[in-house]
């Protein structure tokens, strides 16, 4: 049986919306190619961007260089909005970003090579709300998320948001989140927080593991990150569209149904010429993202790999 991949505007706040397919039986299409190894490959490589995709650009540039020894990979993961001028300014070949890049991003990069950055889908992330292990409840609306995370709220309790424990209901609502430069900031303002600031009250992480520490160690804290990044030490929330509808969790199947409605696409920009080829370096390197092998990376560090259908029509878009 296949289901359905409906990661739109509607279902996860990206407009580069898509219908695909995946098999219910495995996470890992059977149909993504295995990736075989071209000869003279050698040059230097910067990925710079998103801190959500540190780890798995990482993956991939390991697999890289094992099967290249010519080549060197560097990884540097301080935030999305680090992308854009890194990859304007020729600074890096790949700009990872966990949100798309926005209009004067896009106009700044135009000015200068003339035409856009071409945006790669690579996988798929479900942006979680995480709470101790130890907390009572099991989930929120997003409704419930503006109010909580939001200036459009007040500051709450556990009891406001329908914990009856006696030991949590009166106790405020910790809260972590991102920084600023980070995509997964952006992209929880936007969709879970209706475009609304965020309280002065969140206490701003460097980075995804951070959240996920800060909540771990704060029995009444809560926090977002990409699901990736879960420890035994927390657990990740349902949640649902409204407060009438069904909460859903961050699984994969819910992430291709279009039912869990934090779910994004991890993005991967880079400068290519419609005129140009790519040169091998960075077309193999792109390859290997979406053979079986990239994508078998994408499921280990904790997200979801994309049909073969769609690794397609990424691999088309650059020409490969």
């Amino acid at each position: 049986m296949l289901k359905r991949l409906i990661l739109g505007v509607v279902a996860c706040g990206l407009s580069t919306g898509v219908a695909a397919q995946a098999s219910d039986s495995s996470p890992l299409d059977e149909n993504l190619r295995p990736y075989e190894a071209a000869e003279g490959v050698t040059g230097s490589i910067k990925s710079m961007g998103s801190d959500t995709m540190n780890n798995i650009m990482t993956l991939w540039g390991e697999h890289f260089m094992r099967t290249y020894p010519g080549v060197s990979i560097e990884v540097v993961g301080k935030g999305s909005s680090t992308a854009p001028p890194a990859l304007t300014e020729g600074q890096a070949q790949f700009g990872p970003m966990s949100r798309e890049m926005k209009a004067g991003e896009l106009d700044a990069f135009e000015e200068e090579h003339g035409y856009k950055p071409m945006l790669l889908r690579t996988g798929i992330d479900c942006l979680a709300v995480f709470v101790h292990k130890d907390c009572p409840l099991e989930s929120l609306s997003l409704e419930q998320l503006e109010n909580i995370f939001s200036v459009e709220g007040a500051e709450m309790t556990w009891g406001d948001i329908g914990v009856t424990d006696s030991e949590w209901r009166f106790q405020p609502i910790a809260l972590y989140g991102r920084n600023s430069a980070s995509g997964t900031y952006g992209y929880f303002k936007k969709v879970a927080l209706g475009g609304n600031d965020y309280k002065a009250t969140v206490k701003e992480q460097p980075g995804s593991s951070a959240v996920i520490q800060a909540v771990a160690t704060d029995k009444f804290g809560m926090g977002y990150s990409g699901f990736g990044y879960a420890t035994q030490d927390v657990k990740a929330i349902e949640l649902s569209q409204d407060s009438g509808s069904e909460a859903f969790a961050p699984s994969l199947d819910n992430a291709y149904s279009g039912d869990y409605p934090l779910a994004r696409f991890l993005l991967v920009y880079i400068n290519h010429n419609p005129t140009r080829d790519l040169e091998p370096l960075r077309a193999e390197f792109v390859r290997l993202i979406f053979s079986r092998e990239g994508q078998e990376a994408v499921l280990k560090d904790g997200y979801f790999p994309i049909p073969a259908s769609m690794a397609a029509e990424e691999l088309d878009r650059v020409g490969l």
